[in-house]
C-alpha cells in the first residue's frame, strides 16, 4: 500500500492542511442575540455605553459619607441620621449631608454626596422613627472606605470598549452581557457548509432492513451532529457506490456547493485509493496527506481543492468520528475564525495498562469513573479513574460508552495502571 509508506504525525498533518486552505469566511448574518448560543462573532462588538451606567450598591445597607465611619467600632461607633430610602429603579432624590445615610439595597443607585455603603449587618438603629418623625439615627459598627461596596460608574465596561472579540463562540456569559448593553441583534459567521458523502457498495440507508454483507450508514449521522456541534452546518449527499465516475460527480458537486467536503470510504486499500483520485481529480494542490500515524484512523486522507478542504476519513465508524474530532472540527474552527480556546479535559488515574506502538499517537475511548479523592489527584473533593473501552474500530458502541478520549503520545510505548491521564472530553 503506497499511500502508507510516509505517515505523517495528527499535529502536523493538521497543521499542513490548514496551512492551504483560503481564510475564514467572510460571509454573516445578524441575528437575535438571545438565539446567538454557540454562534462565533462576525465583528469586534463594542459597548454602546459604560456599564454600569450609574454608581450602585453591591450590597444592603446604607449609603454613608465614608468620612463620617472613620474609626468606627463596637465599643465606639459613629451615629448617623437616616434621611431616607434609595427607590430601587430610580434615582434618590435627596443629597447626603455630613452625618447623615440612607437605607440602600443591593443594586439600588448612590444618592448624591454619598461615596460608600456600611452593610446592614454592621449597623443598629437606635432611635427609630416616631410618628411624624421623617429621620431615625442608626449607629455604624465599623468603618469603610471611599468606594466600599459600591460598583462604580463604568466599573464593568467602558463605553466604546471591545467587550467580545471577533472569532469568540458565544456561551451563556456572552450573551447575557450583550442584554446588560442592550445588543439585541449582532453579527454572526455563517456557519461553514461541510458537505458529507458515504461511499461503498455495502452501505444502504439506516431506514432500510439489512441483508447479507449490507451495513447502515452510520459516519453520514454521526458525522452530522459532529458538524453541527463544531458550528457548522451538515449537508448530506448520500450514499455513492464504489465507482470512480459516480463519487468523483458527486463530490465535485458537494465542492461547488460547500465550504468543505468529507468522504467516507470503505476499509479496501483499492477504495482508498479510488478516494485519493478523486480528490486529486478534483483541482489543485490535491492530495496533501494519505496516511496519518495514529491509531484509529491511519488510512486517512487529507487534500485541499481550490481552497477548500476535502478530507477522506475511513469507513470504520470509531476511526471516523475520532478522527473526525482531531481533522474535521479544526477545519470548521478555522473557517468559522475561531479564537482558540483551552479543550474541556479532566485528569484521571488509569485503571490498567495500556500499550503502545512507539511512533504512533493513539486515542483510546475511556469512561470516567468518579472515586475517593486522594490528596496526590489535586482535586478538590473529587477524582476520576480512567476505564478503557476496548473495541475494534467498526463497533460504534465503543464510542457509546465512552466519556472522552484518552491520548498516547508518539514518544510513549504505553502507559501504566495508577498514571495520571489527561482525558479529552467527547
Amino acid at each position: 500500500m503506497p499511500e502508507f509508506l510516509t505517515l505523517l504525525p495528527p499535529d502536523e498533518a493538521r497543521t499542513l492542511l490548514l496551512s492551504h486552505l483560503a481564510g475564514p469566511l467572510a460571509d454573516s448574518q445578524t441575528i437575535d442575540a438571545s438565539h446567538a448560543l454557540g454562534r462565533v462573532t462576525a465583528d469586534d462588538v463594542r459597548a454602546p455605553h459604560p456599564l454600569p451606567e450609574f454608581p450602585r450598591s453591591s450590597a444592603d445597607g446604607y449609603a454613608v459619607r465614608a468620612a463620617d465611619t472613620f474609626g468606627a467600632s463596637e465599643s465606639l461607633p459613629a451615629y448617623l441620621t437616616r434621611i431616607g430610602e434609595v427607590p430601587m429603579g430610580a434615582a434618590p432624590e435627596f443629597t447626603l449631608g455630613p452625618g447623615q445615610c440612607a437605607l440602600i439595597h443591593t443594586g439600588g443607585m448612590l444618592p448624591a454626596g454619598a461615596d460608600a455603603v456600611v452593610m446592614l449587618e454592621y449597623t443598629q438603629t437606635i432611635s427609630p422613627y416616631a410618628d411624624g418623625a421623617v429621620s431615625a439615627e442608626i449607629e455604624v459598627l465599623r468603618p469603610v472606605a471611599v468606594g466600599e461596596n459600591v460598583i462604580h460608574l463604568g466599573e464593568d465596561v467602558q463605553q466604546g470598549q471591545v467587550v467580545i472579540s471577533r472569532g469568540v463562540r458565544l456561551r451563556e456569559a456572552e450573551i447575557g452581557g450583550l442584554m446588560a448593553l442592550g445588543i439585541t441583534r449582532l453579527a454572526v459567521v455563517r456557519p461553514p457548509r461541510l458537505g458529507l458523502i458515504s461511499s461503498g457498495d455495502e452501505v444502504i440507508d439506516p431506514e432500510q432492513p439489512t441483508a447479507p454483507g449490507k451495513i447502515r450508514d452510520i459516519n453520514a449521522y454521526s458525522l452530522s451532529v459532529l458538524v453541527q456541534r463544531a458550528g457548522g452546518e451538515a449537508v448530506r449527499y448520500g450514499i455513492v457506490p464504489d465507482d470512480f465516475a459516480a463519487l468523483q460527480a458527486c463530490a465535485r458537486r458537494a465542492l461547488d456547493e460547500c465550504d468543505a467536503v468529507v468522504i467516507t470510504a470503505g476499509s479496501s486499500a483499492s477504495t482508498r485509493d479510488m478516494t485519493a483520485a478523486v480528490i486529486d481529480s478534483l483541482g489543485a494542490p490535491g492530495v496533501l496527506v494519505h496516511g496519518i500515524n495514529t491509531r484509529p484512523g491511519k488510512p486517512t486522507i487529507l487534500g485541499v481543492a481550490g481552497g477548500k478542504a476535502v478530507i477522506g476519513l475511513p469507513g470504520n465508524p470509531v476511526s471516523a468520528l475520532v478522527n473526525g474530532y482531531l481533522l474535521v472540527v479544526p477545519v470548521i474552527e478555522w473557517l468559522l475564525g475561531l479564537v482558540p480556546r483551552p479543550r474541556p479535559l479532566v485528569m484521571a488515574r488509569l485503571a490498567v495498562n495500556l500499550p503502545s506502538q512507539a511512533g504512533r499517537e493513539d486515542w483510546w475511548p475511556v469512561r470516567l469513573v468518579e472515586e475517593p479523592s486522594s490528596e496526590a489527584s489535586g482535586a478538590a473533593g473529587r477524582s476520576w479513574r480512567a476505564e478503557p473501552i476496548f473495541g475494534k474500530s467498526n463497533l460504534i458502541f465503543t464510542l457509546v460508552q465512552a466519556d472522552g478520549l484518552l491520548r498516547i503520545p508518539a514518544d510513549a510505548t504505553g502507559v501504566s495502571a495508577g498514571e495520571w491521564v489527561e482525558v479529552f472530553l467527547m
